[in-house]
């Protein structure tokens, strides 16, 4: 057991912080002392590493909360997602560097601002978030992935942002159309076989978000050309009979 000074101490949190922690619930400790010593143990200092390292994520102290007292919450599956987030920000920090030593060696005067770009890390974050739902097609994707390596991820994502491109090039016909509808059932079967088993429910879904904005259709529309995201999503809704 250690009181709350030697878990600040250990941990660089100050004390004010652990007792901020305990009264929002994020973090109660084991026991008080007769004298109203906050007492921690291991269980504690585990839940603080998920606490510290959600925040260097910039995770808000609710969304960990959420997170951490979840009833699938799942301590393995969340290091997986942490690790890579965490890869994702030194990447972007290793491009930071690279960027700011350009400028100093040869006074680069271009106004690049790409290398400040965090939206594919902040969708992974966002969409990290949403996978606690643990439902049974993260579980089937949990279980695909584990055969996959950083190069098949990799040629999956190139595959899946061909398939845009050959959809945006069809733009011009109807989203009814039969040569439109067979690219679509190839999207499907796509991630049916490579990430799980995509109800229609769940392709009406992914097509609206294909739409939505953000990151996602930005991507879409970079792939295929401006459009590409709304015309998937017209195509999508068609093949899953919601016309």
């Amino acid at each position: 057991m250690m009181t709350v000074n030697e878990v600040s101490k250990l941990a660089g949190v100050s004390i004010r912080t652990l007792q901020y922690y305990d009264k929002i619930g994020l973090l109660n400790p084991v026991e008080y002392t007769e004298s109203g010593y906050r007492m921690y143990d291991d269980t504690s200092l585990e839940r603080l590493q998920q606490i510290l390292l959600f925040k260097e994520l910039q995770f808000s102290l609710k969304d960990i909360k959420d997170i951490l007292d979840s009833s699938d919450f799942n301590r393995n599956r969340a290091l997986e997602q942490q690790i890579t987030l965490l890869t994702m920000k030194k990447e972007h920090l290793e491009n930071l560097i690279l960027f700011a030593r350009g400028i100093q060696g040869i006074g680069v005067k271009t106004m690049d601002f790409s290398v400040f770009d965090t939206k594919t890390m902040d969708e992974y974050a966002r969409q990290a978030k949403e996978t606690y739902g643990n439902t049974k097609e993260y579980k089937e994707y949990e279980e695909k992935r584990k055969n996959y390596s950083d190069g098949d991820e990799k040629h999956m994502a190139k595959e899946m942002m061909e398939l845009f491109q050959q959809l945006g090039q069809l733009r011009q016909l109807q989203p009814s159309d039969s040569e439109v509808q067979n690219k679509i059932k190839v999207l499907h079967e796509f991630i049916n076989e490579h990430f799980y088993t995509c109800s229609m429910k769940i392709f009406a879904g992914l097509g609206k978000m294909y739409a939505g904005g953000g990151s996602i259709t930005e991507n879409i529309d970079a792939a295929g050309g401006e459009g590409t995201g709304k015309f998937v999503a017209e195509a999508i809704r068609f093949y899953c009979g919601e016309q």
